[in-house]
């Protein structure tokens, strides 16, 4: 197995130790992980509090996030990359993933963004995982986001978890699905051995 270079970006709670400790796992299978803080520094103990924090005046919006996290990214974008993401930092994996014509991957963990209608990638690997249901992911929205990922040439595994919460990988909230974040784990490293 060969390691990849991977950009893994946090949820609205910022760049906390379950992120953290997530890059560390990538990290001890021989991979590069490339952790961008696009909050500053600011964390949230949930995902309440995350989008609570997100909604004050000063607050990056969506765009700036973007802006951020390109600017972290750029510089690593010749490697090709594996994009990945929670929740939040999932969308904004999907966008980074998508315009990027050298991209290996993208993993999405809890969070799926729109996909423009002339979006086009040629067979691009894409895993989700997601708890189910997800009040966030609902299941009409990922039927209809998984077809207009094949429309666009993804190559693209959904993987379920019943009973498990948004953040079910994030062992400091209470989303945690320990069973079901070692499975995710396990896929996942899977995947990235394919690459």
């Amino acid at each position: 197995m060969a390691p990849v270079s991977i950009v893994l970006l946090h949820s609205v709670c910022g760049l906390t130790a379950d992120v953290r400790a997530a890059a560390e796992r990538l990290r001890a299978a021989g991979h590069e992980v490339i952790t961008p803080d696009l909050f500053d520094g600011r964390t949230a103990s949930s995902v309440e509090e995350g989008m609570r924090m997100r909604e004050e005046e000063g607050s990056p919006d969506r765009d700036e996030l973007l802006r951020r996290a390109v600017t972290a990214t750029a510089p690593h974008s010749g490697k090709g990359l594996v994009y990945a993401g929670f929740s939040m930092g999932g969308s904004i994996a999907q966008t980074l993933a998508l315009a990027d014509e050298k991209a290996r991957g993208l993993v999405l963990l809890s969070g799926t963004s729109d996909i423009a209608e002339d979006a086009a990638v040629d067979g691009l690997p894409v895993q989700l995982h997601v708890g189910d249901p997800d009040a966030f992911e609902p299941h009409d929205w990922l039927n209809a986001w998984y077809l207009r990922m094949q429309r666009a040439g993804a190559d693209v595994e959904v993987y379920r978890y019943p009973g498990a919460g948004h953040l079910y990988t994030h062992a400091e909230l209470e989303d945690y699905d320990e069973e079901a974040a070692e499975r995710t784990w396990r896929t996942v490293l899977g995947f990235l051995e394919t690459l």
